[in-house]
């Protein structure tokens, strides 16, 4: 299993098609962190504010790495265990999550304009924060890539299934206040916000439960089924 774990970490960052798919996605926080920067009033300048925008960005790309760890389960010679592929995307999720708090403080640091009377409000916890945000997204990938078979429609369903549930909780009044237990989105507002309460740690771990342990556990049940061959 030591080694099984080893050779998915390897493979997480370790071919050059990924490692441009890190560069392109930690390219893509600094450009946002600097127009972001630009384009708001002084108020709005905050380590909490930045790390919003561009950590949210951001995020939309970590479950490509999840997804491709997946499919180099899939093609495997031999019969892989599915735990070490779901822990081996935990290593780019916190490279993005580390580097993107490093972007958005250094932007922050830098600015030449005026900013909030106290930038730095809640750093810690958003930066903590911004690492678990890429974590969930990079297990919901790795989930969706055990269920989907195909790269394109499970990157996309990473998209589609969390903002659309939670658009559809948010379409009603009476379903809206379960946003933040059931959906991705609604946890990472409260995370890289920095105003954590033990009802939103409780909240995003009802987030993680779903869609890290639970999603990854109904697609190792569906990847064995399939695996499993069929006798008459």
């Amino acid at each position: 299993m030591d080694e099984t774990i080893r050779d998915a970490l390897r493979c997480s960052l370790g071919t050059p098609a990924r490692r441009w798919l890190l560069a392109g996605t930690l390219v893509a926080g600094l450009l946002a962190a600097v127009a972001s920067v630009a384009a708001a009033t002084p108020a709005d300048r905050t380590f909490a504010e930045l790390s919003d925008t561009v950590q949210s960005l951001m995020s939309v790309a970590t479950p490509l790495f999840g997804i491709l760890l997946v499919r180099d389960l899939r093609r495997a010679s031999v019969r892989v265990p599915v735990l070490p592929t779901v822990l081996a995307v935990v290593l780019p999720a916190v490279v993005v999550g580390v580097v993107g708090v490093l972007i958005c403080a250094a932007t922050l640091a830098l600015t030449p304009a005026d900013v909030a009377d106290d930038p730095w409000r809640f750093a810690g916890t958003v930066a903590v924060g911004s690492v678990l945000v890429h974590i969930v997204a990079g297990l919901v990938g790795t989930g969706l890539g055990l269920l989907l078979r195909s790269v394109v429609v499970a990157f996309l369903a990473t998209i589609v299934l969390p903002l659309g549930l939670f658009a559809l909780l948010g379409a009603v009044d009476a379903l809206r206040p379960a946003q933040p237990w059931l959906t991705p989105f609604g946890s990472v507002r409260n995370l890289l916000s920095g105003e954590m309460s033990a009802l939103r740690w409780a909240q995003w771990l009802c987030v993680l439960l779903i869609w890290g342990v639970g999603l990854n556990a109904g697609g190792a049940a569906v990847l064995s089924h399939r695996d499993r061959p069929t006798g008459r």
